[in-house]
């Protein structure tokens, strides 16, 4: 416990203090995010923050992981560092989409074969339980690859993936600090604790993105923890099973992971490269609907904490009928906002034709009905 605590303070301090000095870094080098037309915000952002985030989290983890024999840590650090400097080169120079899933590749390597963290099971899922070696290693690459890239995605918004990422990162922190599973508690704890320092500087109006840097290592982090806990949390004479575990590690991730699917699929089925740019993703949808960067953050980490509570409540009516329950509703809730959106923008387009309309007829009049203008007897114009 003394552990955990310790963890979360420093990664807070360390991350609280640190953001300071990036902005002002970032000021002086002139390290922005340009505003465009596809991005909401309005004015040059500094993009460092996930330095120090980073910082924060790796040093307390350092310090207050437990030593033990054959621990993965070592892996988890060298997946961190990986991940970082994939982040760091693409927040200051740009990086392809290629170089960016090959260095998330690596990261995960490191994590799933020489940490020896993967999914080895389906729990029942379609009647699927123990998964052969290649298929299992092949579905832990993918999620990986899908969590990393989902907060990568939805970091669109003031506070956002920082708000999920803590959200996530401290309920697999509780879990596993109920659980006994030390290593991964302090992990939870220590990202939760430095997230919330970064907030401070990110929820809106923002004074510093995480940029990629901080987005790649958010999803890096809770894949691990996600995964993880699906192997704990699956195992039935475990201190707190859980079941239909891998619905409810869904639920868990269901607003990041949903969207990210959903918008990935869309783009496809236009036939464009899934990571190209748009404005499909949920939270641009509640902008344009009216809402504000605070109240969307506010709005999709209160669903997903819903869908955590919901997941948890209803484990024991099995993993279909659950996972019917959970995507049944994000579809209808994202259809529903879809279909808002729309008569927004159909309201705003009749408000502008008639408006030229009215400006069209004004001019008409203007020419059909010209203006007289006579002189007074004090030699000034005047309309007649």
């Amino acid at each position: 416990m003394e552990n955990v605590l310790i963890a979360t303070v420093l990664s807070f301090v360390i991350t609280y203090f640190a953001i300071p000095v990036l902005i002002r870094v970032a000021e002086l080098k002139h390290l922005y995010d340009e505003p465009d037309e596809r991005k909401s915000h309005k004015a040059r952002i500094p993009t460092l923050g996930g330095i120090g985030f980073f910082s924060g989290f790796v040093m307390a983890s350092a310090v207050c992981v437990p030593a033990f024999a054959d621990s993965p840590f070592q892996y988890m650090v060298a997946a961190f560092i990986v991940i970082f400097m994939v982040g760091m080169k693409d927040d200051i120079v740009g990086l392809s989409p290629l170089k960016k899933l090959v260095g998330q590749l690596m990261a995960s390597f490191a994590v799933i074969y020489l940490g020896n963290l993967q999914i080895s099971s389906m729990y029942g899922i379609l009647g699927i339980d123990a998964l052969p070696p290649h298929f299992s290693l092949l579905l832990t690459y993918f999620t990986f690859l899908v969590i990393i890239n989902a907060f990568n995605l939805i970091d669109g918004v003031d506070g956002l993936a920082g708000s999920i990422g803590m959200l996530v990162a401290g309920v697999m922190g509780t879990y596993f600090l109920y659980t006994g599973e030390l290593l991964y508690a302090v992990m939870g704890f220590a990202m939760a604790g430095g997230l919330a320092a970064f907030l401070i500087y990110n929820i809106s109006p923002a004074r510093i993105f995480m940029g990629d840097t901080g987005s790649l290592m958010v999803g890096l982090v809770n894949a691990i923890l996600v995964i993880k806990f699906i192997e704990v949390a699956g195992n039935p004479a475990g201190k707190l099973p859980v079941n239909a575990v891998p619905i409810v590690a869904i639920a868990i991730l269901v607003m990041p992971l949903f969207d990210t699917l959903r918008v990935f699929a869309i783009r496809m089925m236009q036939g464009r490269s899934p990571f190209s740019a748009d404005r499909n993703h949920i939270h641009h949808y509640l902008l344009e609907l009216g809402l504000n960067h605070r109240q969307t953050t506010v709005v999709i980490v209160s669903i997903n904490a819903g869908y955590i509570a919901l997941a948890f409540a209803l484990q024991d009516i099995g993993s279909a009928y659950l996972l019917s329950v959970i995507l049944g509703s994000a579809l209808l809730l994202t259809g529903i906002l879809y279909q808002m959106k729309k008569r927004k923008e159909a309201i705003l387009r009749a408000i502008a034709v008639a408006a030229i309309s009215d400006a069209a007829n004004e001019a008409q009049a203007a020419i059909s009905h010209p203006k007289i203008l006579r002189v007074n007897k004090k030699g000034i114009l005047q309309d007649k």
